[in-house]
Parts: structure tokens; C-alpha cells; sequence
């Protein structure tokens, strides 16, 4: 009998980007001073929040990954393939 893969629980693509171009900043940028970037930026997202999509459990819009990406400093390519 065939086993059964099991779907993924993600909610998007990006988390472990987010997360490596968080940590890559010197010294690391905390996910409080990520969400104090975004703020700037008009979007509203919580620490818990940052967690929730770095981990995969939280969808992100189409607004919030272009603040992502600039807050992030990266190319928004590259927080979606790697580009």
C-alpha cells in the first residue's frame, strides 16, 4: 500500500528568507526593529506576526512583501525564489 505524503502546513514561500536576511544584517535585525521598518513603511506587523511568517504559519499579501523586501533591503525577487 502506498503511503501518503503529507501536504505542507505553509502558508507561503518566503519565511526562511525573511529570516535569513533578517539575521544576515549587522548586528542582526530583531523581528521588533523589522516590524519599526515596516511601520515606517505603513504596514502593520507584530513581532508575533514576523514570527508566524518566518515559520511559515502566517500568509503574506502582495503589500506587505514589497515592504518586506524594502525594509529588508533585499531584492523582491530574491525573497521569492532566491533570484
Amino acid at each position: 500500500m502506498p503511503k501518503h505524503k503529507r501536504r505542507s502546513t505553509s502558508r507561503n514561500i518566503i519565511g526562511p528568507r525573511v529570516r535569513h536576511a533578517r539575521r544576515k544584517h549587522a548586528p542582526t535585525l530583531s523581528q521588533d526593529a523589522l516590524s519599526g521598518r515596516l511601520a515606517a513603511r505603513g504596514v502593520s506587523i507584530g513581532r508575533a506576526g514576523i514570527a508566524k511568517i518566518e515559520s511559515g504559519h502566517r500568509a503574506v499579501s502582495d503589500y506587505e512583501l514589497v515592504a518586506l523586501a524594502s525594509a529588508l533591503a533585499v531584492p523582491l525577487m530574491w525573497l521569492l525564489d532566491g533570484i
